[in-house]
């Protein structure tokens, strides 16, 4: 069978299947709710390196963002074979 689209309809008119309702999905939105919360770490204390705390817990964030979103693709990835 082939993937034509039913008769009288164009193939534009047609959806294709999605394949991103996983769960791990949701993972994705740590990254960007965290760092939305900057009352949790607007604050010089404690300093890493000479950087107050404001400044080295984003560079933190931009590596739970990258952690993250390889853990959702590796999901995928997996799913994909499984």
């Amino acid at each position: 069978m082939t993937d034509q689209p039913p008769a009288g309809r164009r193939a534009a008119d047609v959806a294709p299947a999605r394949s991103d309702r996983s769960p791990w999905n949701w993972l994705l939105l740590l990254p960007i709710a965290v760092p939305l919360l900057v009352p949790l770490y607007n604050r010089r204390d404690p300093e890493l390196f000479g950087w107050p705390f404001f400044y080295w817990v984003q560079l933190a964030f931009v590596v739970v963002g990258v952690v993250t979103t390889s853990l959702v693709y590796r999901a995928h990835q997996r799913r994909k074979r499984g």
